[in-house]
């Protein structure tokens, strides 16, 4: 069984930054693609960014320059390190990982997701 965590999420005064974490754990051989969302009530999910195994990133438009994504492969951990944060950026944040297990099964795993909110 593979577990996903996260930590970090808060509340926040504009312009102000958060550092969120996500480790995975269990029965896990491989980290492919590691990612996170975020998501209002009323609204659809929004990939944020992703990662890929070798480093490679990718950003939303409104997050390029002001977050970045990074991992820990020795932990299995990835991290979305927020700066100038706006009132907009408040959602829930929920991380991903495309995973292979010891059994050889590739799956796509969602973290519980985390609160963060930006006040004027």
């Amino acid at each position: 069984q593979v577990q996903l965590v996260e930590s970090g999420g808060g509340l926040v005064q504009a312009g102000g930054s958060l550092r969120l974490s996500c480790a995975a754990s269990g029965s896990i051989r491989s980290i492919n693609r590691m990612g996170w969302y975020r998501q209002v009530p009323g609204n659809q999910r929004e990939l944020v960014a992703f990662i890929s195994s070798g480093g490679s990133t990718n950003y939303v438009d409104s997050a390029k320059g002001r977050f970045t994504i990074s991992r820990d492969n020795a932990k299995n951990t990835v991290y979305l390190q927020m700066n100038s944060l706006k009132p907009e950026d408040t959602a829930v944040y929920y991380c991903n990982a495309d995973i292979t297990t010891n059994y050889y099964a590739t799956t796509t795993y969602w973290g519980q997701g985390t609160q963060v909110a930006v006040s004027s």
